[in-house]
């Protein structure tokens, strides 16, 4: 069954960007998803982009995972959560935009810098969110995210940045977009939320919503993320500079809507009504 969203997480999401979902994800799904993630990490897809550890530990990186995998795959398309997406947005169709494994291995202190999604991916709209799925218990101490609340509606693009060294490139400048603002050196500017999240726990975010996360200080946890990503009714390709070259495609033009083979279409209004 899909997520039910109640009308407080609906309203939560709109006014501060992000939202705690709490027990999302059942135990099948979740085993699901863990056992594809070890296979991702014993032989990592064409996307991987991990980073190289600061210390000690190691961050695994990769994405369009779903691609390779048919319980990522499952799990994008059958879990429930597109209709989740619908729900937020209140659209008619949900597209799948692409998915992202994110784990922090004990001891890997790399944080993940702040930023917002939007601006690394070619796609302009606002109905356009993500679904962060925790795998292990996730805390300050191994890595838990942190929002600005409130920030997806700056109106503000940030220039994409790396976020380590990795094996991709780094990304083309965008006169249009702004530096980001060094929030960890300035934290009580800002309204800053976070929660402490159980396996199973789900956080929904708008795409604009500027976020960040601590590196993994505990010897005994690893942190293990799963993200999918979703557009809904205005969501249209854009071939802006500054964009992931990985998310690109020959499939769209600029201003189509985001259906093709790279980003399909996982849930309409219509066929549930038939259904």
């Amino acid at each position: 069954m899909p997520y039910r969203a109640t009308r407080q997480e609906i309203e939560a999401f709109e006014a501060d960007g992000a939202v705690l979902l709490k027990g999302a994800v059942g135990p099948a799904w979740r085993e699901r998803v863990a056992a594809a993630i070890e296979r991702d990490i014993e032989d990592p897809g064409p996307f991987f982009h991990g980073y190289e550890a600061e210390r000690r530990g190691r961050f695994h990186g990769n994405l369009r995972v779903w691609q390779n995998d048919p319980d990522f795959r499952a799990y994008c398309f059958e879990s429930g959560l597109p209709e989740a997406a619908a729900q937020f947005f209140g659209a008619s169709k949900i597209n799948l935009l692409y998915d992202q494994l994110f784990v922090k291995e004990p001891g890997t202190a790399n944080p993940t810098r702040w930023h917002n999604d939007q601006p690394y991916w070619p796609v302009r709209g606002w109905q356009i969110m993500s679904f962060w799925l925790a795998l292990d218990p996730t805390t300050a101490e191994n890595g838990r995210l942190e929002f600005v609340r409130g920030s997806h509606r700056w109106d503000r693009w940030f220039q994409p940045e790396p976020f380590g060294r990795t094996v991709t490139r780094s990304y083309d400048d965008n006169p249009d977009y702004e530096k980001m603002p060094d929030i960890e050196a300035a934290r009580d500017d800002y309204e800053i939320i976070a929660w402490d999240m159980a396996p199973g726990d789900v956080i929904a975010f708008h795409a604009l919503t500027v976020h960040g996360a601590g590196g993994n200080l505990r010897d005994d946890v690893r942190r293990r993320g799963y993200t999918v990503r979703y557009t809904g009714d205005d969501a249209r390709y854009d071939t802006r500079p500054g964009t992931a070259k990985p998310l690109c495609t020959d499939a769209l033009e600029d201003g189509d809507p985001m259906d093709c083979a790279l980003y399909p279409v996982v849930w309409r209004r219509e066929a549930v009504a038939a259904a």
